[in-house]
C-alpha cells in the first residue's frame, strides 16, 4: 500500500514539494455549485460529528478548563456564524482563523467570501477547510473542488494551507462504507492532488478515535501533513497514529469553535509562508 509522499514535516524542512507551480492558485475565486447536498442535509462544521459521537469530557462547556495562556489563539467558522464580527474576535486575542469553503462536491458556504476576506481585513492569518464526504467522489475530485472554490494557498504570509476535515459520516456509516486501506488511499489522493496544485500539503483535521477506527492506523501522514486535532477536554490526549505533535488543537466548541496553535506566532507565520522553522 502506498504511503504519503513529500517533505519531512512542516516543522523540519524549508522546501515543500517538488512540483512546478508557475502560477499560484487563487484563494477566493469560487464557482457556483450546480449540485447540492441530499435533501434534509445540513452544513456540517468542523467537529460537528466528533462532538456528536465523542461528546465532551467537561461537565460544563461554558468556560473551557484548558489552560491556553500565552498561546496563539484562533477560531474556525462556517455558514452557522453568518456575518462575523472579526474586529471583536481580534480584540479577544484571536490571531488566526479557518473558514469552511466546501463539502463534498455539492455544497459551498454562501458566507465564505465575506468571512474569508473579513478575517484578512483585521490582520488574521486565515485559511479554508473542506468537509470530506469520501463515499460521494474520489479524493482528487474533492481536492479540485475545494481548490477551485476558495481552498487554495498563496505565499502572502496571511494564508494558511487548506484543511481536509475528515470525521464521522453525518449521513450514514461511520467510515463511509470504506475499509481502512481504502480510506487511507482516499486521503492520500486528496492530499497529493492538493500538493500538486498548490505546492503545500493540506492540514488534516480529525479526531484520534475516528482516525483509528476508519483508517485502521494503516497510513502514516505525519511526515507530510500538519495535524489539526479535535478533542474537547482539558488536555489534547493521545494523538492520531504516527503524529508526534499537533499543529492546531480544537479544544472547545463553546461559544464557537476555538483553537490553539502549538507554537509561537512566528511559527504560525512560517506555516503560512511555507518556510517553517525547526522546532526548538
Amino acid at each position: 500500500m502506498s504511503t504519503p509522499r513529500g517533505w519531512k514535516g512542516w516543522a523540519t524542512r524549508t522546501t515543500v514539494v517538488t512540483v512546478v507551480i508557475g502560477v499560484l492558485v487563487p484563494v477566493h475565486v469560487r464557482a457556483t455549485a450546480e449540485a447540492r447536498l441530499p435533501e434534509g442535509s445540513a452544513d456540517h462544521y468542523a467537529g460537528s460529528q466528533i462532538a456528536k459521537h465523542e461528546g465532551t469530557d467537561r461537565s460544563s462547556t461554558a468556560v473551557p478548563r484548558v489552560s491556553t495562556d500565552g498561546a496563539v489563539q484562533g477560531i474556525d467558522v462556517s455558514s452557522h456564524q453568518g456575518e462575523v464580527d472579526w474586529a471583536a474576535h481580534w480584540d479577544e486575542g484571536n490571531r488566526f482563523a479557518y473558514v469552511k469553503a466546501s463539502e463534498g462536491t455539492g455544497y459551498l458556504n454562501p458566507w465564505f467570501d465575506s468571512q474569508y476576506t473579513g478575517a484578512y481585513a483585521v490582520g488574521m492569518i486565515r485559511g479554508a477547510y473542506h468537509f470530506a464526504l469520501p463515499d460521494r467522489s474520489d479524493g482528487a475530485t474533492q481536492a479540485h473542488y475545494f481548490i477551485d472554490n476558495g481552498g487554495g494557498w498563496s505565499a502572502d504570509g496571511q494564508t494558511l494551507p487548506g484543511v481536509l476535515d475528515i470525521e464521522y459520516n453525518p449521513y450514514g456509516d461511520t467510515c463511509y462504507g470504506m475499509a481502512g486501506s481504502a480510506m487511507v488511499d482516499w486521503i492520500l489522493s486528496f492530499s497529493d492532488t492538493y500538493a500538486a496544485r498548490t505546492g503545500r500539503w493540506p492540514v488534516i483535521y480529525t479526531s484520534t478515535h475516528w482516525w483509528a477506527q476508519c483508517t485502521g492506523n494503516l497510513g502514516d501522514f505525519s511526515s507530510t501533513n500538519p495535524l489539526w486535532v479535535a478533542r474537547y477536554s482539558d488536555s489534547v490526549g493521545e494523538l492520531p497514529y504516527a503524529w508526534e505533535f499537533y499543529t492546531i488543537w480544537q479544544y472547545t466548541s463553546t461559544p464557537l469553535d476555538q483553537n490553539v496553535f502549538n507554537g509561537s506566532y512566528d511559527r504560525l507565520v512560517a506555516l503560512s509562508t511555507g518556510v517553517p522553522k525547526v522546532r526548538g
